[in-house]
């Protein structure tokens, strides 16, 4: 059985293959547009409400015991495949009144069951990017 470094290596040597194939440049490949706001979807499994939330680029907005604050919001240029990602960092708040990190890292919007927060009680998931909302903008 392969080790599994030598199953990452050659998947991203095949990454890298196609990327040259396709004729991009890593430069033209790598163009993401930042977004000041990021939506996200929030299921409560115990009443079964779905909930669509907008947050601000390094706000914290709490879902349930949940405190969701995305760090950065990236989309695909325009005219290259849709791809919508976000750095996100999550913490829950424990029956203690402590704050526990229970996610750090990227969600994207297009395979929502990859890095969604699966928590016993809430699920929370990556929707969209977008420039604008009708939220108040925080206070500087």
């Amino acid at each position: 059985m392969p080790k599994l470094s030598s199953i990452l290596f050659r998947f991203s040597l095949a990454g890298l293959a196609s990327l040259a194939a396709s004729g991009l440049t890593s430069a033209e490949a790598q163009t993401r547009i930042e977004n000041p706001v990021a939506v996200f979807s929030g299921l409560d499994k115990i009443t079964g409400r779905l909930t669509t939330f907008d947050v601000f680029i390094n706000e914290t907005v709490q879902f349930g015991a949940l405190q969701v604050t995305p760090k950065v919001c990236l989309t695909s240029a325009e005219g290259e495949a849709a791809r919508t990602d976000a750095f996100v960092e999550v913490d829950e708040i424990t029956l203690d009144r402590d704050i526990q990190r229970i996610f750090s890292g990227w969600m994207f919007a297009a395979s929502p069951g990859l890095n969604a927060i699966e928590h016993p009680v809430y699920d929370v998931w990556l929707k969209a990017c977008k420039t604008e909302t009708d939220v108040p903008a925080p206070a500087e």
